[in-house]
């Protein structure tokens, strides 16, 4: 049985992408990347990111930037250091500040996929541990 929202989200609007290597290191779980813009002569990259569920990347920060997110399947988790973590579904939009420490994810039994607008340098932290994100669903 596919889990929820699996279909959903490999037949995104803007396409499924391949597994991502580029910054699986970072990612507990595996994702999916697809290029949407990426062009020297525009200061954002946009992508459309999939995660599986129980997939999450690690902390981390976008530095002289920011971070959108705009929901578009499944459902997932938005979580600013020091708040509560916020359970997302499609339509939902996150808008994170330069600096802010923070991190996203799929939920345990359900595909996750936002477009991400990105600006700036991001900076990787910590893994999200196992403990912290078993007691969301809890």
């Amino acid at each position: 049985m596919a889990s929820k929202n699996e279909q959903e989200v490999k037949n995104s609007l803007f396409g499924f992408g391949e597994p991502n290597e580029a910054f699986g290191q970072y990612f507990i779980g595996q994702s999916f990347l697809k290029g949407l813009v990426n062009e020297d002569d525009v200061d954002v990259m946009v992508a459309n990111v999939s995660f599986e569920p129980d997939c999450r990347n690690n902390w981390h920060k976008h530095v002289g930037g920011y971070q959108i997110l705009l929901v578009t399947e499944g459902e997932g988790w938005y979580q600013e250091d020091g708040q509560a973590a916020r359970k997302l579904t499609a339509g939902d939009v996150v808008v994170t500040k330069d600096g802010v420490k923070h991190w996203h994810g799929a939920t345990k039994d359900s595909w996750f996929n936002h477009v991400a607008i990105t600006a700036g340098e991001g900076e990787w932290l910590e893994p999200v541990d196992d403990d912290h994100y078993n007691a969301l669903e809890g």
